[in-house]
């Protein structure tokens, strides 16, 4: 059974990686409204925050990898990285170019890269921190086999949410409690695979 966003035991969790790792939000294309998932967990949990940039408009992922790289080098601790659409490529390329202190990410509903214009930017190599690429069905802007690819590429954990669309708030999705559970298990897999010494009782 999924637990529920006001599940104390499961923000407590996730509070409790806070003090090791930054969970950084990674809009796509034209930022996430207020109705999105997104931005009801940066509302509603304190440890989340999101990347800022002027131009959410302009399809150019190098706008959201270079955001990525400013917001992860203001944290004082390794960074998550949660991407929806064009936000999970560009968390993709950033991590793919070892720059940046990233422990890992959850891309969730990844956009065909073509679609902006980035299929030359988006890395075709297994990545080195855990990952989980959560997919739907019926998602107009990548399809489910072009995303069982990518995560297959990149080594991600690979979720089927089934009939979900671009799991976004026009497909129903508003808080989510179910993509938090996703999250702290992905946060408990980064933690496992963490040196002895920097691991934290969670």
């Amino acid at each position: 059974m999924v637990r529920q966003i006001t599940d104390p035991q499961l923000i407590e969790a996730l509070e409790g990686y806070s003090k090791k790792y930054s969970f950084i939000l990674v809009p796509g294309f034209k930022n996430s409204g207020p109705e999105h998932w997104q931005s009801f967990w940066e509302r509603d949990i304190e440890i989340f925050e999101r990347i800022a940039q002027r131009r959410w408009e302009q399809r150019d992922i190098d706008l959201w990898i270079d955001a990525i790289k400013r917001t992860v080098a203001e944290q004082d601790r390794p960074s998550i990285l949660i991407g929806h659409s064009l936000g999970a490529l560009a968390s993709a390329c950033v991590i793919a170019e070892h720059d940046s202190d990233v422990s890992g990410a959850m891309f969730v509903a990844p956009a065909e890269p073509v679609r902006f214009e980035a299929e030359g930017r988006i890395p075709d190599i297994r990545l080195d921190v855990p990952t989980t690429l959560v997919a739907s069905h019926n998602d107009k802007l990548i399809s489910f086999q072009r995303a069982q690819v990518l995560a297959k590429g990149w080594g991600a954990d690979f979720i089927d949410l089934g009939e979900a669309g671009h799991i976004n708030s026009e497909a129903g999705f508003g808080r989510w409690p179910y993509g938090l559970r996703i999250l702290l298990d992905l946060a408990e897999r980064i933690d496992e695979n963490a040196p002895a010494t920097a691991k934290i009782d969670a």
